[in-house]
């Protein structure tokens, strides 16, 4: 994605990696909407009577982001993949959160696809994704960041192959690993 709009949050993260508060002041409308997408796309998947509201997500993984050690930004698509964490984080932990106490007979099917933000279903499906996440993540961390910034992201192959300096190719070899065994170990 090389169009003036990348550009210019490359440049603005940049120089809030150098210590730029205004350009952060600055970036924040540019990244706002992508920001919004995203978290839509998560809280569209979460179970009916979800407390957290879109706003409330952006807001927290913004904190989280702000407040975050990583701020040598790479460019527009490394600082969307750090955004996926952080709201899989977040969700992670209100779904853990919640579900304290609910344990037992829950186990449902948890479907990977490409396009989908997070599956439909319960917040112990999250919690459960993310036990299964970590696991992946002993073997090959690159895989699990894969994950994270394609399935919670929705970030391009292009855009993950920039991030972690990998070839395309490797980002589709990396996603197709990560599906069947997250699928296997879900299943367990």
């Amino acid at each position: 994605m090389v169009d003036d709009s990348s550009h210019q949050i490359t440049f603005l993260l940049n120089d809030w990696s150098k210590g730029d508060e205004y350009a952060l002041e600055q970036l924040m409308p540019l990244v706002y909407e992508e920001l919004r997408r995203m978290a839509r796309n998560y809280m569209r998947r979460q179970p009916s009577g979800h407390t957290f509201q879109t706003t409330e997500l952006i807001h927290e993984a913004y904190l989280k982001i702000a407040a975050g050690e990583e701020k040598r930004w790479q460019n527009r698509a490394h600082f969307f993949g750090v955004a996926a964490k952080a709201m899989r984080h977040i969700l992670v932990d209100y779904a853990r959160a919640k579900s304290r106490g609910k344990r037992g007979g829950w186990q449902d099917r948890i479907t990977l696809v490409e396009d989908m933000a997070v599956s439909s279903g319960h917040s112990q499906e999250i919690v459960a994704l993310d036990d299964a996440l970590n696991q992946l993540a002993v073997l090959d961390d690159r895989k699990v960041r894969v994950v994270e910034m394609k399935f919670f992201g929705g970030l391009k192959t292009e855009e993950i192959a920039e991030v972690l300096k990998i070839s395309p190719e490797t980002v589709k070899r990396d996603w197709s690993f990560a599906q069947t065994w997250l699928l296997r170990e879900l299943r367990k």
